[in-house]
């Protein structure tokens, strides 16, 4: 009998089997949506090569590109300038004044954040230039104004000298939207010198190609002549810019000539690029 119950015991787990298959295989199939004959295989990206880009023959042009615009903001440096006898009293003398000046220049408008020491020197006067002999001391005091109402500039200036400023150190026009104006003037040197590369191409009986090579030229405060994104005064090389635009501030009429001795003008951001394209 045992062998009779082996066999029946075989039998069921082979049933089993079978209808665990039986059910559980339709259960895959039904959250794959189809059988695995019919599943549509996964489409793979195919990379296509890229254009090639023969640097063997170049061509290397320069695009220069000037924004004028009216400043919005002006630096003024105004120093006071006192004398005494000993430090103490020239302190007393200097702080004073700069009191009042700060007073005047408060009631031109000017916030208090935008009034700053920017240089305080204090040094000994001798009786003679060789001497060791002390006379007395000097104070030389700079006061850094930002002044974001350009048209009032003289009378800014003025208004300090009668409270007791006797220095002008320095007057500087710029704009606090020279990002924005340096980003166009750069997007219109890069389009300059693109439409030179074609036209020269052109020339040689040629076709630009990709871009190789992109260099921007751009200056600091400390070089160029004193040059910085923005500059003042002629250009050795205006007519051979590419591109140069006046820019429409959204002022009515043309810009007011202030009845003093500093005028803002317009002051020029400029960008320069260089580049090379590929020959075709």
């Amino acid at each position: 009998m045992k062998p009779f119950f082996s066999f029946i015991q075989t039998t069921v787990m082979g049933l089993a089997i079978l209808a665990f298959f039986a059910i559980g295989i339709p259960g895959v199939y039904a959250q794959s949506g189809s059988p695995p004959s019919e599943i549509t295989p996964t489409a793979q990206p195919t990379d296509e090569p890229a254009p090639s880009c023969n640097a063997d023959r170049s061509i290397q042009v320069s695009g220069t590109a000037v924004v004028n615009v009216r400043p919005n903001r002006v630096l003024i440096q105004l120093g006071v300038q006192s004398n005494g006898r000993s430090p103490k009293e020239v302190q007393s003398v200097n702080a004073a004044t700069i009191s009042r000046v700060t007073k005047a220049l408060v009631a031109q408008g000017v916030a208090s954040k935008d009034i700053a020491t920017d240089w305080y020197v204090i040094q000994p006067l001798y009786e003679e230039y060789d001497s060791i002999r002390i006379k007395g001391y000097r104070i030389y005091n700079v006061v850094a104004i930002t002044l974001r109402k350009v048209e009032i500039a003289n009378d800014l200036i003025a208004a300090a000298f009668q409270a007791g400023a006797n220095q002008v150190v320095n007057v500087e026009y710029y704009t606090s939207d020279l990002r924005k104006y340096r980003d166009q003037a750069r997007e219109m040197a890069m389009k300059a010198a693109t439409e030179k590369a074609g036209d020269l191409a052109r020339a040689a009986g040629a076709q630009t190609g990709c871009i190789l090579h992109i260099n921007e030229n751009t200056w600091s405060y400390l070089n160029d002549s004193g040059r910085s994104w923005w500059y003042r005064g002629g250009d050795n090389n205006l007519w051979t810019q590419n591109a140069v635009q006046n820019v429409n501030t959204g002022e009515t009429g043309s810009a007011p000539v202030e009845d003093g001795p500093v005028n803002p003008g317009q002051i020029s951001i400029r960008a320069e690029v260089q580049a090379s394209f590929s020959l075709k």
